[in-house]
This record gives structure tokens, C-alpha cells and sequence, in this order.
């Protein structure tokens, strides 16, 4: 049902495969970029990308031009392409003057989107003449630090959160490679930097995530509020929200058009379900000790007694296969459209690969649909 694959003791910061999910580059709460390849069921360092001099942030790994890029605390970026069996760096040039925070490839390849601390998102394309990318730069109405991006299907929209609490799409229309795009749900008209859209949940939480649904006419997003938010497009930009006992989330993913999996401080990755207006809390994922958890067996009572001089169960191990909170999920195997298998990795320094399809038939009442 999952696999754990564990990295040491230091927190995997972020993660992502590569096409063939044969190949993973992860940071672990450092300047580094570590590349593993998968031999035998494990995972063996194969390199090691040093170029950034601090604190790595979001790492992103093209799957069909197979090429990687990365931003970090140091305020660059740069994409990393695969010559002669090593990795060489091409220049970025984001023209941030704070952390960059998040990278992601647009779904075409073309471009790429960092989001920084200068209250800004910088959309970058190749310029052949100079070998480098360049950037152009959103900034109006952002107040605050940009923590997550996620690329609409068309290649054109860019869904973003940030720490001032609000969830924004734009238009990253890019007239030197991107056609001129057809109308969608979010609007017609699509310049350079186009607000399409503005969300809060009113409750005061930083945007930790953001995922827009297989169609493109919803987005998704997770705060420090303790909620996770659904906007359908094609119902007026209307907002639901949910907000339970659940601790906040750090990252979210739609794994079919109606069903969504988020992942944070509750170390365990839940399902929710967006139907007919409604998002619903379907169920956990990671069911490993909840049985055992319930009462103590009287052999195991009577261990307790002999070494601890008690019979309650005072371990500091959660009871959960993820120890510590979760910093990312991804989807692995699959699309947002039909995913079957997701990955998630955390600050125990584990990652963990979820079967989807073995979950729903062997934990009562789950159902992705």
C-alpha cells in the first residue's frame, strides 16, 4: 500500500521525479541538490548539484525535456541540463532582490514561474542570442512573500498564494513563446500580468499550496488557517470552504477532477471530495496503527508495566508511517486527471509512495472518485 523510502535525519525540504520516476532530485534543508537514482527498490545517490549558496527552496524536474530547475535562499535560480552523463547549470536571471521560494515549469516547457520574498512572480523563457533566461515580472496586487504556484493546462495561467492570505490567478502570457490564447472560464482577455482572480478565506492564513483541478476550471489551496479551499470557475468563482479538528496543511494535489489529497502537520495524508458545491473529508490515507492504537493487549500492557512502571503507552512515536510533518506531495504515478499512485515527504527526512487504488480497497469506506 506505501513504500518508505528514508533519507537520513535531515528534512527532505522538497522533492521531484522524472519521467519515468526512475530518477528523483530532493533537497535536504540545504544548499544542495541531491540526485538519486532507483536500483533494486532503493534509492542510490548517483549526484550532487552545488551551485546554490544557501538554502534550497523548490526543485522542479521537466518530464519531457528533462530538464531540472531550482531556486533557493540565495535569490537565483537556475535550469540544469543533462550533457555528456553530468549536469551543467545555464544561467537565470530573476532580477529578485529576496529569497525565491517556489519554481515550477509551465506545462509545455517553455517558461518557468519563480515566486520570491520581493512581494513578486517572475516568468522565465530562454533567450537563444545570450544562452540565459530572462524573466518578466508580476507584482501588482501582491503585498506579501509568494509561497506556491501551480500552472493552468493552457500554459498561459498561473494560480498563486502568499503569506498576505490571498489565493490569485494570473495571466502569464508570454507573447515571445506562448500563442495567444482562446477564451476559458477565468476570462477572455489574457495580457501580461492580468489579475483573472482574487480569493481569501477571511480567516487570516498563509497560503501554503496551491493546485489548480485536471480541467483547469478549479483551483484549490491549503492555508495556515487550518482549511482547504475549492473556487469553481464555472460556477461564478465560488468559494467553499472546509475547516474541521484537522492541523493545517502544507500541500494539496487534485488526483481526479472531484477528489483532492493534502498532506501537513497531522503527518497523515487525507482525501476530500469536491461534489456538487461541497467539499467532504473522505478519509485517511495512512491507516498503519490506528487498529493497534485503540486498546493495549495485555501482553503488551504487562511489557509496559516490567519496563516503565506503567500501563500507559508513553512512546513519542506517532502513529502514523510519517514522524514528523509533511513539506510536499506530488503526484507519482499518473495525472491530477487519474492518479494512482502520490508521494509525499516530510521533515523526518522520509518519503513515502502512496498506491491509491491498493488504499481504496483495503480501507473501508474510502472511495476516490
Amino acid at each position: 500500500m506505501s513504500e518508505v523510502h528514508d533519507f537520513g535525519v535531515a528534512p527532505v525540504t522538497c522533492h521531484s521525479f522524472d519521467k519515468d520516476r526512475n530518477g528523483i532530485a530532493l533537497s535536504l534543508n540545504d544548499s544542495n541538490v541531491k540526485i538519486y537514482k532507483k536500483a533494486g527498490g532503493k534509492w542510490q545517490e548517483t549526484d550532487t548539484l552545488s551551485e546554490h549558496g544557501q538554502r534550497v527552496t523548490s526543485i522542479d524536474w521537466a518530464p519531457i525535456s528533462n530538464r531540472i530547475v531550482t531556486c533557493s535562499a540565495d535569490r537565483n535560480a537556475f535550469v540544469w541540463m543533462l550533457e555528456g552523463g553530468k549536469w551543467k547549470q545555464v544561467l537565470v536571471i530573476p532580477r529578485i532582490n529576496r529569497a525565491a521560494t517556489f519554481v515550477r515549469w509551465s506545462p509545455k516547457e517553455n517558461k518557468f514561474a519563480v515566486g520570491s520574498g520581493s512581494r513578486l512572480i517572475a516568468i522565465c523563457y530562454y533567450d537563444v542570442e545570450n544562452n540565459w533566461w530572462v524573466s518578466r515580472h508580476i507584482k501588482k496586487p501582491i503585498r506579501s512573500t509568494v509561497t506556491c504556484l501551480d500552472w493552468h493546462p493552457n500554459n498561459v495561467l498561473l494560480a498563486a498564494g502568499s503569506t498576505d492570505f490571498k489565493c490569485r490567478v494570473f495571466s502569464a502570457y508570454q507573447k515571445e513563446v506562448d500563442e495567444k490564447p482562446g477564451p476559458c472560464s477565468w476570462g477572455t482577455k489574457m495580457p501580461f500580468g492580468a489579475l483573472m482572480a482574487e480569493f481569501s478565506t477571511g480567516l487570516g492564513g498563509w497560503v501554503h499550496c496551491v493546485s489548480f483541478s485536471p480541467s483547469g476550471d478549479k483551483v484549490a489551496w491549503v492555508g495556515h488557517d487550518s482549511t482547504v479551499s475549492v473556487v469553481d470557475a464555472t460556477k461564478g468563482n465560488e468559494l467553499t470552504i472546509i475547516k474541521e479538528s484537522f492541523l493545517p496543511f502544507m500541500g494539496i494535489t487534485w488526483i481526479t477532477e472531484n477528489s483532492l489529497v493534502a498532506a501537513g502537520y497531522d503527518c497523515n495524508p487525507m482525501l476530500f471530495s469536491f461534489t456538487s458545491g461541497k467539499i467532504t473529508l473522505v478519509g485517511q490515507l495512512d491507516q498503519s496503527q490506528k487498529k493497534e492504537s485503540g486498546q493495549l493487549s495485555a501482553m503488551k500492557r504487562f511489557q509496559d508495566i516490567d519496563k516503565k512502571a506503567t500501563a500507559t503507552d508513553t512512546s513519542t512515536d506517532l502513529r502514523t508511517q510519517h514522524q514528523n510533518t509533511i513539506t510536499q506531495i506530488s503526484i507519482h504515478t499518473g495525472t491530477k486527471a487519474n492518479a494512482s499512485k502520490i508521494a509525499t515527504s516530510g521533515v523526518d527526512g522520509n518519503l513515502i509512495i502512496w498506491d491509491l487504488k491498493s488504499l481504496e480497497k483495503s480501507i473501508q469506506g474510502l472511495k476516490i472518485s
